[in-house]
């Protein structure tokens, strides 16, 4: 496409027009090409290496630490919290009578003026330049050695136990070596790259739909009330949704979420949730480059339509787009125990529970056409249910946790599960028991739950 024409389509005229077809890998015209053989150096040796410094890996990290294993935590970004920074998530689901970390993290982003300062109700908003700067003293305070910018991209497995990491970055290719892994990468990378086996999608056979966030600003709170998902609106099940997509069709821009929300942090700063990004897999490469084309171009094309209206839109203007788009679902790894829908609907308790879950079933449907049609909890009433260690545990391959929406679950429960508020405590809890293990010299299967001394 000519540059201008292209420039013109993507920000004031319709959305991308990428074809499904595109979306799908191409099969290489070659049977490949041979690598030659090379030694990897051995770039250092841990007792738990973490990777993916989302709000699992953060956590599973720093409490490694402070249980006194020697960890390593590993980022492809450059800045630790994952969806929550890179990814503009500011907002905390889930995170109400949980224990641990998450407390910590609210009570020092009060402390930096980094908490909402507009009341968002259960939900917990706050500043990601704060939330950045937070977790980095974490990680140093605890000892974390911490390698941004830097992707796991192979392992090494011996006698079915997973013994080093392989990793590229500026500095080439590296090996880690460590007696205990923890997959946070959220797409279950590390543990695929092992060899566990995994699942994904529901009965349609695809996941939910991707969704680029962004942060907005120049429109006042009491302006544009109305139109904000705030704790008012959310005890009347949200009806701004439906009038800020009026808006959006007023303006002559008619989303492809047919939900869209203005999430309030401060009174001139928002997170913008407006776009569904349909059929793509968050684990291909291919995929979700087209994905965030596509999804970066419409939430520009919502602000300028907004803007266009003028009155209290009038100075409406985009502070940043997410780094990394948001991925609902992915790989589901295979685990020791399998969190189901049954789970939910009885409220399964266990001993050797993690972390309490509160939030509902959030199924964003799979396909455009069952946007208005199929009902979000898929008729799962949820009531409050326990994920069990043994979960977070992989059953392929030894010496590996997952911790984060990687876990393993079937698709129901996963829409449950997924939100962040318990990804930081089962991450949390994963650090914990792999620096139990690590140092002991025991699997984590082989750590008594007593000797972890967690309570809910």
């Amino acid at each position: 496409m000519e540059r201008r024409k292209f420039i013109n389509t993507a920000i004031f005229g319709a959305i991308l027009p990428f074809s499904e077809s595109v979306a799908e890998s191409t099969p290489a015209k070659e049977n490949g090409l041979a690598e030659p053989g090379r030694n990897i150096p051995i770039a250092g040796d841990y007792d738990v290496i973490v990777c993916g410094a989302g709000p699992a890996g953060i956590a599973a990290a720093i409490e490694a630490g402070r249980n006194g294993a020697k960890t390593l935590l590993i980022e492809v970004h450059g800045c630790l919290g994952g969806v929550w920074t890179a990814g503009n998530l500011t907002w905390i689901l889930d995170n109400q009578n949980k224990s641990g970390l998450i407390n910590e993290i609210k009570r020092d982003l009060a402390k930096l003026a980094g908490a909402g300062t507009v009341d968002s109700g259960s939900s917990y908003s706050f500043d990601a330049e704060v939330m950045k700067v937070i977790l980095e003293a974490y990680c140093v305070e605890s000892n974390v050695d911490v390698r941004l910018h830097t992707r796991v991209v192979s392992t090494a497995v011996k006698n079915g136990r997973l013994t080093h990491v392989l990793t590229e970055s500026k500095s080439g290719r590296e090996a880690w070596a460590s007696k205990i892994f923890v997959d946070c990468s959220g797409d279950g990378d590390l543990a695929m790259q092992a060899g566990c086996k995994y699942e994904y999608g529901g009965p349609e056979g695809e996941g939910q739909p991707l969704s680029l966030l962004a942060l907005v600003t120049g429109v006042n709170y009491d302006e544009i009330k109305p139109f904000v998902r705030d704790a008012d609106d959310s005890k009347l099940r949200s009806p701004s949704k439906k009038r800020l997509e009026a808006e959006i069709i007023r303006s002559g821009v008619k989303p492809s979420y047919s939900l869209p929300g203005l999430y309030p942090i401060r009174k001139d700063l928002f997170m913008m949730m407006a776009n569904h990004e349909y059929g793509y897999v968050g684990f291909d490469a291919k995929q979700i480059s087209i994905a965030t084309i596509r999804a970066r171009a419409e939430v520009h094309q919502i602000v300028n339509g907004l803007r266009s209206l003028g009155g209290h839109w009038q100075h409406l203007r985009i502070v940043s787009t997410a780094e990394q788009i948001g991925v609902r679902e992915s790989r589901r790894i295979h685990g020791l125990y399998t969190v189901t829908a049954n789970d939910i609907i009885e409220g399964v308790r266990h001993k050797d529970a993690v972390c309490r879950v509160t939030f509902g079933v959030d199924v964003h449907s799979v396909k455009k056409d069952d946007e208005n049609k199929k009902v979000y909890n898929r008729g799962v009433k949820a009531i409050p249910y326990d994920i069990p260690i043994r979960a977070l545990i992989a059953k392929d391959v030894k010496a590996l946790m997952m911790a984060g929406r990687c876990i393993s679950g079937d698709f129901i429960a996963h829409s449950s599960y997924r939100v962040t508020g318990n990804a930081v405590v089962m991450g949390e809890v994963a650090g914990r028991v792999a620096a139990i293990a690590a140092v002991s010299g025991r699997l984590p299967q082989e750590v008594d739950w007593a000797e972890v001394k967690w309570t809910l």
